[in-house]
């Protein structure tokens, strides 16, 4: 029973996204603070993305409704193990919301390594690792995160938002923060909402990552 619990726990992540993705939504249900990491092997070749996700209160309490502990209001990386393994598990069909291109090329990711939740202060953040199916080493790497649909929405962190671990000294970051798209949001609802096309709607609240190497 206990396990059952934590799985179906873990599926309310997977109905919000389901939903999200169906229904004309305009505005987020879910907030997202997010740190990432480009990750790249002594050779220079990049070999991945770290996430770390960090739901609001409202989401994280929720999310922890039923799950057992051995203390009160604290739960062990091992008690949420379960939830962990759902969630990123479920966040496949989504493509985990990071879409990547190396040198204007789609770059395929590979199923998530070294996962964990973790619970800190009320909210619940989700570490994980997305592995690129092929190391690669672009003059130009591009990395967006979004929800298309938009249920969710991700809000990079003010401090260090984004790091190169590993990379060459001569590569360059550039990191751009979604604009405030309320005008274009409002024309897409018009044009695109009303005949259920709203498949791409979170495109223009995009977290743009650029990486330029010599």
């Amino acid at each position: 029973m206990k396990k059952v619990k934590h799985i179906l726990l873990g599926l309310l992540l997977v109905g919000a996204l389901a939903f999200g993705s169906r229904q004309a939504q305009a505005h987020p249900h879910v907030w997202i603070t997010a740190t990432s990491q480009v990750i790249y092997a002594p050779d220079g070749a990049v070999t991945g993305v770290r996430h770390a996700w960090t739901f609001d209160d409202m989401f994280s309490t929720y999310a922890l409704q039923g799950i057992e502990t051995k203390e009160k209001g604290v739960y062990s990386r091992e008690e949420l193990a379960p939830l962990a393994q759902t969630n990123v598990e479920s966040l496949k069909e989504f493509a985990f919301f990071t879409f990547g291109k190396a040198d204007g090329k789609k770059e395929k990711f590979l199923e998530p390594v070294d996962y964990f939740l973790e619970h800190k202060d009320g909210a619940l953040t989700l570490h994980f690792t997305l592995p690129l199916k092929t190391p690669v080493k672009p003059k130009a790497l591009a990395l967006e995160v979004f929800d298309p649909a938009f249920f969710i929405d991700f809000k990079y962190d003010d401090k260090d938002p984004i790091k190169l671990v590993g990379a060459p000294a001569a590569c360059k970051l550039v990191f751009q923060r979604p604009n405030d798209g309320t005008a274009t949001a409002q024309k897409l609802t018009e044009d695109n909402f009303a005949s259920g096309d709203n498949s791409n709607y979170g495109a223009m609240f995009a977290n743009k990552i650029t990486v330029e190497c010599p």
